[in-house]
């Protein structure tokens, strides 16, 4: 005779995490037996609705309903391949197929995976590109210890300060050894957050002191070579104008890939411009279109809205490309795409526009990031001078 299976979804709101939120519980019932079952799944209580055993947010809800699936599931398998069930193996079998990794690197591989499937969901790979790097140094780190993996219950404050020293000994910037032990410490609040563990032990461990940040920007001579040497790939052709673009506009890789027909428009007296929000700020920058700019725009999509004004390839692709390009120009040092928004700032000081029009073009949350390439041409002007100096002396 088949059983009576029944599934009821709640919350305790005596138990309020540091956060706000708390834990969705389950509550399964076979033949009027029951047993609990925690979903790790987590919702404010303001946003539980408690008539329908639901989560409001419809992402969390969408979880939940999955959950209930994979039980449902469960249940029929267990009948269909043993004949007999009772809540507790149901949930045996349930919290075998749910367990979250207790191992560090373990849960490393996990969280790379979500960020897998959400850089799909968002068009955007860096932090997942970014957490390969981290997972690598942490597995290196481990093998000098002579350990495959450890459990987050073995790690302590040690375990923490071990860890930079390390990533100090390889050479590694202070950005770099924070982005590393930024993932570590990630890690570890995801273990915290699914309860195994209690607290952080390295939260008292520091991050390194950053340098003062060092802007590269390309200079007039180097831009005029870049413009002068077009390339005989299309990739790098197309590389080398969305480059120049974005010399001449300000706009970073992700807001030209994300350019459209609708973001430029013209003003009464017929002069062009870009109106868009940037993607990293969501700061709208406005730009009139220089004559070179506009040539640029004109050998691409500037009336099919369905489709971006720049076939841009993929940023690992446009990453070698730009430093074929800076190679092929000359260019000291390695060229990155992101000298060009730098070198807009630049350029349009030391042209003398005013600081508050650069700060609106270049889409600045504040003018305290534009008064930064002020230093940078201050500090030209300074190097300028001295050598000035120097060739007088000579004389």
């Amino acid at each position: 005779m088949r059983s009576t299976f029944k599934i009821l979804f709640y919350i305790n709101k005596n138990k309020i995490k540091a956060d706000g939120t708390t834990a969705v519980m389950c509550r399964i019932t076979v033949d009027n037996k029951q047993t609990v079952i925690s979903t790790g799944i987590f919702c404010n209580p303001c946003n539980w609705n408690s008539n329908k055993g639901g989560i409001k947010e419809e992402r969390a809800n969408n979880e939940l309903i999955a959950f209930r699936g994979r039980i449902e599931q469960t249940y029929e398998k267990i009948l269909k391949e043993q004949g007999v069930i009772s809540a507790e193996l149901l949930k045996n079998t349930i919290t075998e197929v749910n367990s979250v990794p207790i191992m560090l690197l373990e849960a490393g591989e996990e969280e790379r995976e979500r960020l897998r499937l959400r850089s799909l969901e968002i068009n955007s790979t860096s932090s997942y590109r970014q957490s390969k790097v981290s997972q690598s140094n942490l597995r290196g780190f481990l093998l000098t210890r002579k350990l495959k993996d450890i459990a987050f219950t073995d790690i302590a404050e040690e375990f923490g300060e071990g860890y930079k020293l390390y990533l100090k000994g390889k050479g590694y910037s202070p950005g770099h050894i924070n982005h590393c032990f930024t993932w570590l410490n990630r890690l570890i609040y995801i273990a915290v957050d699914r309860e195994i563990l209690r607290f952080n032990p390295i939260a008292d461990v520091p991050y390194e002191k950053k340098a003062a940040p060092k802007l590269h920007h390309i200079s007039r001579n180097e831009l005029k070579t870049i413009m002068e040497r077009p390339m005989p790939d299309k990739w790098q052709e197309l590389t080398r104008r969305a480059f120049i673009f974005s010399t001449f506009t300000a706009l970073a890789y992700a807001d030209i890939k994300g350019l459209y027909p609708h973001h430029i428009g013209k003003t009464a007296d017929g002069r062009r411009y870009i109106k868009i929000n940037r993607k990293k700020t969501d700061v709208e920058a406005f730009i009139p279109l220089h004559p070179v700019a506009e040539q640029i725009l004109s050998l691409y999509n500037t009336t099919d809205d369905t489709k971006p004004v720049f076939p841009l390839p993929n940023r690992d692709q446009l990453w070698y490309c730009i430093n074929e390009i800076g190679f092929l120009a000359g260019v000291k040092g390695n060229l990155s795409y992101h000298q060009s928004r730098h070198s807009f700032g630049t350029l349009l000081l030391s042209a003398g526009i005013p600081i508050e029009s650069i700060s609106k073009m270049m889409g600045h949350t504040n003018i305290t990031s534009t008064q930064t390439y002020a230093k940078v041409t201050d500090d030209k002007i300074s190097e300028d001078m001295d050598r000035l100096i120097e060739r007088r002396k000579a004389i």
